[in-house]
């Protein structure tokens, strides 16, 4: 059987769940098919790495060590698959690609021009991706809205592609938004029709239409899109507004999506959605709740913190334990009043001096109060700041990020990274393996002598300090194999006081929540 293709685009506006469209489109066809999801961005940036959170979100890391945009932690949240910097394409990496052909004379005599060069770039690394993973199935989303300037080549080479591959073996799925005016209560299509007509000005007809909706689509709106777009009533479906991402699956089998999907590609995949609906079931009727402090400086934009988000989701899922969460922005942080109502605090990853001291009295508190503490990144390296400081009496303990000039550097640059100037894809990245303590926590929360974590970093627990931080009773529950790297550390006599250096959020599935989220959640049940 030829590789298949769905393609999936968006209009009206952005943020209507692409990602997740497309990532649920993939759960619901994954029972019987290798699927590979491939991203197009627009934007100039090679990747993501270097955006602040607020312009983008969630930097997602692969275990490959590729940063990729947040979507990619939905794929395999939704696709129990690992995937590859590759399947991530940029406006940025595509010119770079186009660049460097034309430098080694690959377009010798010609003039190198948007079509067709730019777009058999494109084109030609999407079939290079299908070709070393030769999967049945390849779901490529083309980020942003139709209309804008920055994927009119994405577009293009979409269209192009159904010459290359065959009209049988490809299909077109449009998301759009079809709003419910206050004071109207209908439901409206012209939103739809005219991001469909801008779509079809691109040569792009689409074969499916999902609406972006608060309420099911009626079948009097169904009719009307179906009327003024060219689809059959059947292939326009609801993209229903849910409180859970993980209910969208439900909604579009319940629409009948998979079986249009089988007829228009002539494959068979059945979704089994028993032990999904099971969890989700779980998560809409937890018997016990807890409360959790997120202690972080990007507290307004919760997409900086999606992967975390979602590993408590899981984690509610198999324990029928709702997890409400409290953001507390650390950067001025003085009152910590808020630590007698929640039940354990979060320190998640993040960069910079801002918000850290705030972060570091935070986790005092909860050391000395017995409050269940989880460390991520950032807060293992500011959990050992405050026990040097505070149990290891090393008056002005810091990180070389806060402050070169500390007489206690106990968290230090890697040794690796003094020497690099450039600031994208540089840091320690992707997975790496750690040895665990045996009779530790965290040992018992993985069950095996080694765990594989995904990295984001540049500074490390100082080798200079072991031994004075030993000596104090915090430890080191998980090292990098030479030793040298402290990845995992905890107090033994706390209720949980566990930190580590990688990003277990990024590992996290519905399936099979992270250990360290699980143990935690469990340790705030009491």
């Amino acid at each position: 059987m030829p590789t298949k293709y769905i393609i999936v685009t968006g209009g009206v506006l952005s943020g209507l769940g692409k990602g997740i469209a497309a990532a649920s489109i993939g759960h619901l066809l994954s029972s019987k098919l290798k699927i590979v999801p491939i991203k197009c961005d627009g934007y100039l940036n090679v990747d993501p790495g270097t955006m602040n959170p607020f312009e983008h979100g969630e930097v997602f890391v692969l275990d490959d060590g590729g940063e990729v945009d947040m979507d990619f932690g939905h794929y395999e949240r939704f696709l129990a698959v690992t995937c590859q910097t590759k399947w991530n394409l940029t406006m940025g990496k595509v010119f770079d690609m186009v660049r460097q052909k034309e430098r080694r004379g690959d377009y010798l005599g010609k003039t190198v021009q948007y079509i067709p060069h730019v777009t058999n770039v494109i084109k030609d690394h999407v079939f290079s991706v299908a070709k070393d993973e030769n999967p049945d199935l390849v779901i490529v989303e083309i980020g942003g809205t139709v209309g804008d300037i920055e994927n009119e080549l994405f577009l293009e080479s979409m269209r192009q592609l159904k010459e290359d591959v065959g009209r049988e073996n490809i299909i077109y799925i449009h998301l759009t938004y079809v709003p419910i005016p206050y004071g109207v209560s209908e439901q409206k299509s012209k939103p739809t029709q005219q991001s469909v007509n801008l779509l079809k000005q691109r040569g792009i007809f689409p074969d499916i239409i999902i609406g972006r909706c608060s309420e099911f689509l009626t079948k009097e709106i169904k009719g009307k899109i179906s009327s003024f777009c060219d689809v059959s009533p059947e292939a326009v479906i609801t993209g229903l507004d849910v409180e859970d991402i993980y209910e969208i699956p439900i909604i579009f089998e319940r629409e009948g999506l998979p079986e249009i999907i089988h007829k228009k590609l002539n494959i068979y995949s059945p979704p089994d959605l028993r032990k999904w609906k099971q969890l989700i079931e779980n998560i809409r009727h937890p018997t016990r709740e807890i409360t959790v402090a997120m202690c972080g400086k990007y507290t307004k934009l919760e997409d900086s913190y999606a992967s975390i988000v979602e590993s408590f989701n899981h984690c509610s899922g198999h324990l029928g334990c709702k997890v409400n969460l409290q953001w507390v922005e650390t950067t001025d942080l003085k009152d910590t009043s808020f630590l007698d109502q929640v039940d354990g605090i979060v320190v998640p990853g993040g960069f910079g001096s801002r918000g850290a001291e705030g972060k570091i009295e935070a986790i005092r508190q909860a050391r000395e109060r017995d409050i269940p503490f989880l460390g991520l990144c950032l807060g293992l390296q500011l959990g050992v700041i405050e026990f040097c400081r505070n149990v290891c009496g090393l008056t002005g303990a810091n990180s070389t990020e806060m402050d070169p000039n500390t007489p206690h550097p106990v968290i230090d640059i890697l040794p690796e990274q003094r020497e690099i100037s450039d600031k994208g894809g540089t840091m320690r990245l992707g997975a790496y393996p750690a040895l665990l303590k045996e009779g530790s926590v965290v040992r018992k929360l993985y069950g095996t002598e080694e765990a594989s974590e995904r990295h984001r970093h540049r500074y490390e627990v100082n080798p200079a300090y072991h031994d004075t931080i030993l000596e104090h009773g915090l430890v080191f529950s998980g090292t990098s194999r030479d030793g040298r790297l402290v990845e995992f550390i905890e107090l033994p006599a706390s209720k949980y006081f566990v930190a580590t250096q990688a990003h277990p959020e990024l590992k996290s599935r519905m399936e099979k929540p992270a250990p360290l989220f699980f143990g935690f959640v469990k340790a705030c049940l009491g």
